[in-house]
């Protein structure tokens, strides 16, 4: 029997979705390695699973920001607030590499520590994925790798255990860095999970749909993520809906700069929320 033919476009199933996220944020370049394809290697670039370790590499990844932070803030920061900003730095564009392609093609891909390489300083990503998820008449069905499941709901338990899976190790490698037990580390993802999409979701103009595909893939009973992604809106001065969420984990930036907190900080007041939202702002 003739394997199906599956049209050059499609080749790739998630080279779309990849594209509209550097289209609409230039700061981060996600790249599909060919079959046969090296991996990429040299200064900046770590793959996941040496994060993972939680060795030299590691310490490595970390010197950026205990730079960044002295840089910035004229001071040392304490060392599991560096390793938290580095776990945030890693997690927030690895969860958008499942999140992006489920929210705009309906396709999630599974990825492992040795198929994610970062280049952090120049905002790069490349993968190798081999297996995806996809719902019943996706034209990518036929494709190696391709798993079919049978409802949106199904789809959504893929994004979840995809992102578990591949952040859980990752979690092992900071955990003694970071000195957080695991609850408030997968906080920390949860907060990255639902932000990220968030803010992609806003620039591709699509916030609210983004908001509705949170709540659904986040209802508060999954684990080990934590918690609902607590979405609210807060109304402006002359009416304006303002959207605004509270995190499920703390940043600790408090410890650098204690005047000034994450819109989304619970320690934010919704007066201080309400005037960095507006537009002026």
């Amino acid at each position: 029997m003739n394997s199906p033919v599956v049209p050059p476009a499609l080749a790739s199933p998630f080279g779309d979705a990849y594209s509209r996220l550097s289209e609409v944020f230039p700061r981060l370049t996600v790249r599909e390695l060919g079959s046969g394809e090296g991996e990429p290697a040299g200064e900046g670039w770590v793959r996941a699973e040496e994060l993972a370790r939680g060795g030299g590499a590691l310490d490595v990844f970390l010197d950026w920001d205990r730079a960044q932070v002295l840089r910035d803030h004229g001071r040392e920061g304490r060392p599991d607030v560096v390793a938290g900003f580095g776990l945030h730095r890693y997690a927030w564009p690895a969860c958008l590499l499942f999140t992006v392609p489920w929210f705009l093609l309906r396709r999630v891909p599974r990825l492992s520590g040795g198929q994610v390489f970062f280049r952090r300083t120049h905002g790069r990503m490349t993968v190798r994925p081999a297996e995806f998820a996809c719902l019943p008449g996706d034209p990518v069905a036929c494709l190696p790798g391709a798993r079919v499941v049978p409802d949106e709901e199904a789809l959504r338990g893929e994004v979840r255990a995809a992102v578990a899976a591949h952040l859980e190790p990752v979690l092992d490698g900071f955990a003694s860095r970071a000195r957080r037990g695991r609850r408030s580390l997968w906080g920390m993802v949860t907060d990255d999970l639902v932000e990220g999409l968030w803010h992609i979701g806003n620039l591709l103009g699509e916030e609210s749909r983004a908001i509705e595909e949170l709540e659904l893939l986040l209802p508060g009973t999954v684990k080990p993520y934590v918690g609902i992604p607590g979405f609210r809106q807060l109304t402006g001065p002359q009416g304006e809906q303002l959207a605004t969420r509270d995190r499920a984990s703390c940043c600790l930036f408090y410890t650098l700069r204690p005047d000034d907190t994450c819109v989304t900080c619970p320690r934010t007041c919704d007066t201080t929320r309400v005037t960095r939202l507006l537009p002026s702002a």
